[in-house]
């Protein structure tokens, strides 16, 4: 992937350094591209600026994610805080319209060459309609997959306004290819996540965790599910849905590391749910812990170490389809995409959830079958 953003895109034609410009605005985002980004910085032909923005500046959504990205060495083109709070469809459709402006200002004066887009957020499709009418390259990661939600139209738009695409398997670049992209721009070079999944080697203790967030201690040596599930932008039930969820879990009686939700339209009221559940059903949340968020390796260590993961995040489709880890998805959020046996997929129903964990710890406590502690040195 590299060698393609230092040669020559379909509107570069003069040799010399590549001038890439890599917006970050989304602590997923960051984790998982780190791999390239450490590679495009070091790379002889590439000029590499980082430019920050949205919910990675916020403490709230990202705490320490900027200052890391800042001691990584990195050269900050700029810091640009363009998030309308409130957690609705009125803020995040403001926000979209703030990032263009804003964004427009920053790759209007940095100049780059190319610009890298990814995945299908909607802040990210504001940066590529800047790009695209100051006539930079746009490069797209994560084009041509499909989901159950406005993310996937979020996702098509990008790659109608991108000039090279880097997709993560053959569905995908199918599907780029019947929207009319030049075959020689379009790339399957896999996924960055699964690739961050394969190579983390890092370990992360009890300790650790619980020094994370609000609620109570974790053994990490004890079986434990994680739990992300994030707004649907295009459903009007994210609170009822989320309380199906945390009601099966509890009835589950497992230890549960709590993620909190994206800042997408929907993240307000899923935030009081979760802070009025945990206040008001002590019982039903005595193995919980709720955090915000972790570096990326300590949560691919998580992730290796879960009994499950439950929720809606991509996370589930792709980094456990290589780590082998259990999932339950649930609802719509990820329809469409290409999923491994590994995942189960249910609705909004807490029997249903309550019954999949279940299924998912069974396999997990039959598949656990050697301890490490139990021999001799």
């Amino acid at each position: 992937m590299d060698t393609v953003f230092a040669s020559a895109s379909p509107k570069i034609a003069r040799s010399g350094k590549r001038r890439i410009l890599f917006p970050i605005t989304n602590r997923a985002y960051y984790g998982r591209s780190q791999l390239l980004i450490r590679k495009l910085n070091s790379h002889p032909s590439v000029e590499l600026e980082l430019m920050l923005g949205g919910s990675i500046l916020l403490d709230k959504y990202s705490r320490h994610v900027a200052s890391d990205i800042e001691a990584g060495g990195y050269t900050i083109a700029a810091e640009l805080f363009n998030v309308i709070e409130g957690g609705n469809h009125v803020a995040m459709a403001k926000t979209a319209c703030l990032t263009a402006l804003e964004f427009t200002n920053g790759i209007h004066a940095t100049g780059p060459d190319i610009v890298v887009i990814t995945g299908d957020r909607f802040e990210q499709l504001a940066i590529a309609m800047a790009a695209a009418y100051l006539n930079r390259t746009i490069a797209h990661i994560e084009g041509g997959d499909v989901s159950g939600s406005i993310d996937e139209s979020v996702r098509h738009a990008i790659t109608k306004l991108a000039h090279v695409h880097f997709v993560t398997n053959e569905d995908a670049k199918r599907r780029v290819l019947a929207m009319g992209e030049d075959p020689k721009y379009v790339f399957n070079t896999g996924s960055l996540d699964v690739e961050l999944a394969s190579k983390v080697e890092t370990a992360i203790t009890s300790e650790r965790v619980n020094g994370y967030g609000v609620g109570h201690d974790v053994d990490l040596a004890k079986p434990f599910v994680m739990v992300i599930q994030h707004p649907v932008t295009s459903e009007a039930d994210n609170r009822l849905h989320l309380e199906t969820t945390l009601r099966a879990i509890g009835g589950v009686g497992v230890q549960a590391i709590w993620f909190w939700p994206n800042p997408d339209a929907g993240t307000g009221e899923m935030a009081e749910t979760i802070r009025h559940f945990r206040e008001h059903h002590e019982a039903a949340t005595e193995k919980m812990r709720f955090i915000t968020n972790v570096a990326a390796d300590e949560f691919v260590a998580l992730l290796k170490s879960a009994a499950c993961l439950v929720g809606n995040s991509s996370a589930g489709i792709k980094e456990c389809s290589y780590l082998g880890t259990p999932v339950v998805n649930i609802g719509l959020r990820q329809s469409g995409r290409l999923s491994a046996s590994n995942v189960v997929h249910v609705g909004y129903d807490a029997r249903a959830i309550r019954d999949a964990v279940q299924q998912q710890l069974d396999l997990y406590t039959q598949k656990r079958f050697f301890d490490p502690a139990s021999v001799s040195a």
